[in-house]
């Protein structure tokens, strides 16, 4: 790759409203402006659902992630750190993923580093998301194990623990 044209600066302000629409996202449950952020042809590499080439196919799988469970579950997805790399256009973070209160005042996570290319006018062309599945099942496993015995479970996840054989 060819040095980035983009300053510290525009990295950090184009990356603030990143997080900012996908706060908002997080909180209206609509994941097209998140969706949006990102370039025509983007390419977003998620390692346990594949490699996506484009807004098209991305805009489906976010909806579908995060309207079904433990996505829904999830109440916001902060960074907890961030690295500016100005030579590359990339923005690395590790970024969290809490889920909802199950009714005790448990809080319950699990994290993923995410690599994001900035491709200039506020717009993302690429993103790779690199974490270990097993801790985000695990995570959820135990978000309803904690809900199961505070009868606070949904029958969604009720179904979700069947299904991976809970």
């Amino acid at each position: 790759m060819t040095g980035s044209t983009f300053s510290r600066d525009e990295l950090a302000d184009a990356f603030a409203q990143f997080e900012a629409t996908v706060a908002r996202a997080a909180e209206t449950r609509d994941w097209d402006p998140w969706v949006d952020q990102y370039t025509d042809d983007v390419l977003y590499v998620e390692h346990a659902a594949g490699t996506m080439r484009g807004r098209e196919q991305v805009r489906p799988w976010i909806w579908q992630t995060m309207e079904s469970f433990p996505g829904n579950y999830m109440t916001s997805f902060p960074s907890l750190w961030k690295v500016y790399d100005e030579s590359t256009g990339r923005v690395l973070c590790e970024l969290d993923n809490p889920m909802r209160d199950p009714g005790d005042g448990t809080i319950i996570t699990a994290t993923n580093i995410s690599i994001i290319t900035y491709a200039g006018d506020g717009l993302w062309s690429r993103q790779e998301d690199v974490y270990n599945p097993l801790r985000f099942v695990s995570a959820a496993m135990k978000w309803c194990k904690k809900a199961r015995a505070l009868g606070t479970l949904p029958e969604e996840a009720e179904v979700w623990m069947r299904q991976v054989g809970a």
